[in-house]
């Protein structure tokens, strides 16, 4: 073998690793574009701000269309880790979006992401409602917030529900396991807050219906005297 030829094989190798580091600098930033975009989206759900929440998720869903395409062909970035991140955030937008707008939840086809991703950002979607929950609980001059309340919990539990039946290897499910272990605890503490808020509502609303005798008038009165 020539230098000449020695030479050549190393500038396809340079040119190979360039193509591939080229490919994950795009990658990674979209990637990091896209979970911004998902935090922002579900901070404007919060906030009752429905429509800038779904133009937020629209931002998100294009970001990380970026990131998969420029992994089109190398898996060993597709899989290192932080496309799939961007995945489940952006997966816990829209979940999130969906339960706070009273629609139905996205299946793992219809977010466009993997089903690992989907299952996790949907574990993470609990915490997100318990925190809707724990502000709609907060809000005593609703009237209905009692049963708003009772509709995200209900959610809550048939998520967990439901993630509980996933009963495969970590290495398969990119840690779900862990991730169904927390939804449970928030579902746990959710539960135990809104039996105490509703106790409590309870007992108003028997004081308010039944109130106490009016306790008897001791202002001063002027004395006489024989």
């Amino acid at each position: 073998m020539t230098d000449h030829d020695l030479s050549e094989l190393g500038r396809d190798a340079y040119d190979d690793l360039q193509a591939r580091h080229d490919a994950r600098e795009v990658a990674l930033r979209s990637s990091r574009q896209s979970i911004r975009a998902s935090a922002n989206a579900i901070r404007a759900a919060h906030r009752g701000e429905l429509e800038a929440a779904r133009d937020l998720v629209g931002d998100s869903a294009d970001h990380l269309r970026r990131a998969v395409d420029a992994c089109d062909g190398l898996p060993m970035i597709r899989w290192a880790g932080f496309v799939a991140d961007a995945e489940k955030e952006y997966a816990e937008a829209r979940c999130t979006l969906a339960v706070l707008s009273g629609d139905p939840l996205p299946s793992a086809a219809e977010v466009g992401v993997d089903t690992a991703a989907w299952l996790n950002g949907l574990a993470e979607t609990v915490g997100e409602l318990r925190r809707f929950l724990l502000d709609n609980l907060r809000a005593i001059d609703r009237p209905d917030r009692m049963d708003r309340c009772e509709t995200l919990l209900q959610t809550m539990d048939d998520i967990y529900s439901m993630l509980v039946t996933i009963d495969f290897p970590d290495g398969i499910t990119s840690g779900l396991r862990r991730s169904t272990d927390v939804a449970r605890s928030i579902l746990e503490r959710t539960r135990g807050d809104f039996t105490t808020a509703q106790l409590q509502e309870r007992l108003r609303d028997a004081l308010d219906a039944h109130p106490g005798p009016t306790p008897p008038h001791h202002g001063s009165t002027p004395r006489t005297t024989d």
